[in-house]
Order: C-alpha cells, then sequence, then structure tokens
C-alpha cells in the first residue's frame, strides 16, 4: 500500500510558508518598524560610539589628546603651505585667517571623517553583522556620532585660537550649535548612503579619499571662496558656495570670527542649510533600509 498523498503537495515555497506561518530571516521591516528599532537600540548606539573613541588612539602613548591635535597639526600645515607659501589669505586680515582656517578644517574633518567611516561601517564589522540581529543602521550613526564627539573636543581647541586672535565668546556663538546639529544630520545621511555601497563594492575605501581631498579643495576650507574667485564667472562662486561643506563651514566661521560678517555668507544660508540636512538625512536613511536585509549576505 501507498502513503497517502501530503496535504502540503503541490503547494509553492510561499504557499507552504504562509500555511505554516513562516517568515524569511532577517527580512526588512517596514520603515516606521525599522524606526522605532533604531531608536530602542539607541543605548547601543551611544556606547558603541563611545566606546570606539575611547579606543581610536589606546595604543598611542598620548592617547585621547591626539583627537585635538590631529586636526590641529592639519590646520598648521594648510597654514604654513597655503597661508604662508602660496598666500591663499588673500584679502583676509591675519586675525581672522588663523581662526578661518582652523575652523575650516576642523568642520570638514567632521563631514570627511564621517564619510570615510561610513564606507566601512558594514564591510568593517562583518562580524558583529551576521552574528547579531539589530537595525544595520545603528553601525553608520554610530560612526557619526563618534566623529561629532571628536568634534567637540576638537571645539575646546578652536575656541582657545578663536580667543587668541581676537574673537570672544558673544551671542552669535550658540548658533554653532543649530549648525553643527544640521551637519550631524547630513553627515549621518551621507554615511549611511556611503554604507550601503561600501557594503558591496570594498573599493570604494580606496578611492574615497581621492573624492574628499577634491571636495577639500572645493569647498573652501583655505581660502575664501568670493574673494578668491571674484574674476570668474559668477555660477561658479555660487555652485562652490552652496555645496554643503562650505555651508555649514561658513555658518561656524560667522558664528564664531568677529571680523567674518554676513556679507560672507551666501543668500538663505541658513535655509540651504536645513534643506542639505533634511535631504540626505532623510534620502540616505532609506536608501539604506531598502537594503537591510542584504547586509553581511554573500
Amino acid at each position: 500500500m501507498s502513503a497517502p498523498p501530503s496535504p502540503d503537495d503541490g503547494l509553492s515555497p510561499a504557499e507552504l510558508a504562509a500555511k505554516h506561518g513562516l517568515s524569511v530571516s532577517g527580512a526588512r521591516p517596514s520603515l516606521a518598524d525599522y524606526v522605532r528599532q533604531l531608536w530602542g537600540r539607541r543605548h547601543f548606539i551611544l556606547a558603541f560610539s563611545q566606546a570606539k573613541l575611547t579606543a581610536q588612539y589606546s595604543q598611542a602613548k598620548l592617547g585621547q589628546l591626539w583627537q585635538v591635535a590631529t586636526p590641529l597639526l592639519n590646520a598648521f600645515v594648510y597654514y604654513l603651505i597655503f597661508g604662508l607659501i602660496l598666500g591663499t589669505k588673500r584679502g583676509i586680515p591675519q586675525d581672522v585667517f588663523v581662526p578661518f582656517l582652523v575652523t575650516g578644517v576642523f568642520v570638514f574633518t567632521f563631514t570627511q571623517s564621517s564619510v570615510m567611516a561610513g564606507v566601512r561601517a558594514i564591510s568593517g564589522n562583518l562580524g558583529l553583522v551576521r552574528a547579531l540581529h539589530f537595525p544595520r543602521a545603528s553601525l553608520p550613526v554610530s560612526f557619526s556620532l563618534q566623529q561629532l564627539q571628536q568634534l567637540l573636543f576638537s571645539m575646546i581647541v578652536l575656541i582657545a585660537v578663536a580667543v587668541a586672535f581676537g574673537s570672544y565668546p558673544r551671542l552669535s556663538w550658540l548658533l554653532v550649535l543649530p549648525a553643527l546639529a544640521l551637519q550631524f544630520v547630513f553627515n549621518t545621511g551621507l554615511a549611511l548612503i556611503m554604507a550601503r555601497l561600501g557594503s558591496k563594492t570594498p573599493d570604494l575605501a580606496q578611492l574615497m579619499p581621492f573624492i574628499m581631498r577634491t571636495w577639500m579643495y572645493a569647498s573652501g576650507v583655505m581660502f575664501s571662496i568670493p574673494l578668491m574667485l571674484k574674476d570668474r564667472p559668477g555660477w561658479i562662486t555660487d555652485v562652490l558656495q552652496y555645496n554643503p561643506a562650505a555651508v555649514y563651514m561658513d555658518l561656524v566661521r560667522f558664528a564664531m570670527i568677529d571680523g567674518y560678517g554676513s556679507e560672507n555668507l551666501p543668500a538663505h544660508v541658513w535655509l540651504v542649510a536645513v534643506a542639505w540636512a533634511v535631504l540626505l538625512g532623510i534620502a540616505g536613511f532609506v536608501y539604506f533600509w531598502k537594503a537591510e536585509e542584504r547586509y553581511g549576505r554573500g
């Protein structure tokens, strides 16, 4: 006698899964659920960022002092080459140019480091991604938060430099807070985009330093865009001034440097800063979420 036919005969895999209440392991949740899961991991995100920040210079004898010394040494090198040798301080008084340059280096480094950390956020943590179930966006968000904390250490030096060159604390310094908050949102969105791209293209980590260096030279880190390009077509100046890196640098410079007035800012600069943050923050988050179930596989 033959065995009776199974009631599952003829059912497709999808129908079998539905019949027995099975679901795909690691399936992408809805966007709203994903946001809730990410919020539920907020303590992990903060703790992970602080641990990475502490471990970053744990093998160096000067330890956490390198968090301040590294961007300060970069600023000194740029001042030596661009300020003294190449004369990019054209039209900027000496007591304005030094804090102008240090601010540019510190603020751009915030974006640069967030992007570079984002590229390796998934590909550099595959063991963690494959071992534990958690919203993968926690990693690039945590790395962006790590860079924000490092920038806050650097702000101590920036304040000292500003005061040393005659820019004393005033109410406008409070504008630094919303400027950096908007930049953090922008950086996080960009880091999320780069994390997804870097998860499938490891060579992107080798290419990004060249892209970031080009972006830095085009953003007025070591020179004033309107002064340097005053003889060029106006659209070139507009393109460079409205790029997000230049926007956030200019807002912090305007807030902290007495001799850097509103005439150096492009029109509607705060509106542009908000637009860049909202656009990249939302687009980056959605773009990363779309591939949530593919991270760490293959």
